[in-house]
């Protein structure tokens, strides 16, 4: 315990003498169960302190946060700080079963960590299960010199947009459903800031707008979070254009365009100029979804309003005030979002590491555990032809502190740097708790592979990595070839991020340095996919100083001890 807390209040003064003094910021989280009336059904949810979304953060770079959890829900739950790197203190990044076990119900536990090198919009979530469907919330790094220091104009106002999905079924349940490979359940409809929309109604009356309330020639930074459990969405205002200047909380060259294209996991921060005529124009969420032979969904969307505030002698803005409605892509379409992201690049570019010492070439896909039974029960999520499964007793990183994850951990495997298959489709596929283990400060290129022929189920995959940033250095359709397409990777100004789409029938390739010990997630953001094993773990082995060695855990880490039931995470 000392000496994590040696660690955790040095860097705290670091940060103090980097430009302002740092703060302890201080939250309570208190974890129960509410009733909310969507849709004419009242549902019970899981919730932060009575809120859908969750309470905002807001700190100062350098900043340590102090979060008391309190679980009051009948559900063992985390909470994960999502794109916080967590340097020499994986203990505190929460995903259950891999850094920590559940904090079980009337059982609390306090998260410590300071927020050091980062501004932006990041966000904080469950990582049990489905949970995360509900217990969501902005995290909002601001720069220790204030926000005239932003590499643009400084905005009038700072809005966070959160885009979630409504479920009204028991997502616990849920979650079971899609450990035993039933995959029929879907969200009702998509959110904004926890509001559904007129578009969804029931016996005629109809939901809620979120309302944004602009005035003419001011400029409002939207930070906007993919709180999603599952699709990627578009995002556009009629009559309005955005300019993209962040993306996971590092800057971007500014980049206007009239949509704004996030998958599950990812923020975006953009400035709006409300510079159109007054009036009222419709803010709209839409699902991208998969061409067939993808399973087919309903349309999700949903609107919010963002409603000039003017001079009532120029006319009133009421209910009869017409809403102009943006013009929408088709909701197959895949191009928006390859284009977006490819035109994204780092504003303030960073070196980018040159000699690569862990080449892995990961395929995404689907597989078959019954060797070919026929049962659509036997379909799971693989990389590598190998489905992830979590652990039971003990949390991967305690193990790995114990020097004893052999011994704990009943299914552990290694992950082969490359498919031992080289076709994609429902291939025989094992179960294990897969792991990659990496030497501190070594080089890791990346190339996820989806499925790229067109008779074959492919999806867009949001791979999200904890504990640290990537490098994004090229994307692409079809094949990923080596000898090519490494010749057109972007190693002068790449974005940075911690979440990857990979495309649709395609590949992306990252590249990072593994120089923060522990044991981190690497998984797909969307939930059905990783609860069913898109998933592995990265353990970042210790360097040889005591600035590069995982401290112990706190004294009030949770325990798997009388644990009762399997826990699935994000």
């Amino acid at each position: 315990m000392a000496a994590i807390c040696l660690v955790f209040f040095l860097a705290a003064a670091l940060a103090a003498t980097s430009g302002g003094e740092a703060a302890i910021v201080e939250h309570t989280f208190v974890v129960s169960q509410i009733k909310i009336n969507h849709l004419c059904n009242d549902t019970l949810v899981t919730v932060v302190n009575g809120q859908l979304p969750g309470p905002t953060i807001e700190v100062t770079e350098g900043d340590s946060l102090v979060v008391h959890v309190i679980n009051k829900s009948p559900t063992g739950l985390t909470i994960h700080w999502h794109g916080v790197k967590q340097q020499l203190n994986c203990w505190a990044d929460g995903p259950g079963m891999i850094t920590q076990c559940p904090i079980q119900p009337s059982k609390n536990f306090t998260y410590r960590f300071n927020v050091i090198g980062q501004d932006g919009t990041l966000w904080w979530h469950a990582h049990v299960g489905f949970l995360r469907a509900t217990i969501h919330g902005a995290l909002v790094i601001r720069p220790r010199s204030g926000p005239n220091s932003y590499p643009f104009p400084k905005p009038d106002e700072e809005i966070p947009i959160v885009i979630g999905e409504w479920w009204d079924v028991d997502l616990v349940h849920l979650e079971t459903r899609v450990e035993n490979r039933i995959y029929e359940d879907w969200p009702r409809s998509p959110t904004i800031n926890g509001m559904l929309g007129d578009l969804s109604n029931c016996y005629g009356v109809t939901e809620n707008n979120y309302i944004l309330n602009v005035e003419i020639g001011k400029t409002y930074l939207l930070r906007i979070v993919n709180a999603a459990v599952h699709e990627e969405y578009n995002l556009k205002i009629a009559g309005h254009k955005f300019t993209v200047v962040a993306v996971d909380a590092n800057y971007v060259k500014p980049y206007t365009t009239d949509t704004i294209v996030t998958a599950s996991g990812e923020t975006v921060d953009a400035l709006l100029v409300a510079d159109a005529p007054p009036g009222r124009y419709y803010m709209v969420a839409q699902a991208v979804q998969s061409p067939e032979p993808s399973p087919q969904i309903p349309v999700l969307i949903s609107r919010g309003v963002v409603s000039y505030n003017y001079n009532t002698s120029e006319g009133s803005d009421d209910d009869g005030t017409p809403i102009l409605a943006p013009e929408l892509p088709d909701q197959h379409d895949a191009t928006t979002s390859f284009y977006f992201r490819g035109n994204l690049t780092s504003l303030l570019p960073q070196p980018v590491p040159v000699n690569v010492d862990e080449h892995l070439l990961i395929a995404i896909d689907v597989g078959d555990i019954c060797l070919y039974a026929g049962s659509p029960n036997c379909m799971v999520s693989k990389l590598n032809n190998i489905s992830f499964e979590l652990p039971t007793t003990t949390s991967l990183l305690q193990a790995h502190y114990n020097n004893n994850m052999s011994r704990s951990v009943s299914m552990l495997q290694e992950l082969p740097s490359s498919p031992p298959m080289v076709e994609f489709g429902h291939s025989p596929t094992s179960k294990a708790t897969i792991v990659r283990r990496v030497r501190h400060n070594t080089v890791v290129e990346i190339v996820f592979q989806n499925p790229y022929s067109s008779d074959l189920i492919s999806n867009t995959n949001p791979m999200h990595l904890h504990g640290h940033d990537f490098f994004i250095l090229g994307q692409g359709l079809g094949r990923y070839d080596m000898m090519k397409d490494v010749q057109a990777y972007n190693l002068v100004d790449p974005p940075a991020r911690n979440t990857a789409l990979v495309p649709i029938y395609g590949w992306m390739a990252i590249r990072f340095v593994a120089n923060n010990p522990g044991v981190w997630f690497l998984h797909c953001h969307m939930e059905k996919h990783v609860s069913s094993g898109m998933a592995l773990a990265l353990v970042v082995e210790n360097g040889h100083t005591l600035k590069a060695t995982l401290p112990p855990p706190p004294e009030d880490y949770p325990s798997c001890d009388d644990q009762n039931s399997r826990v699935s995470d994000e």
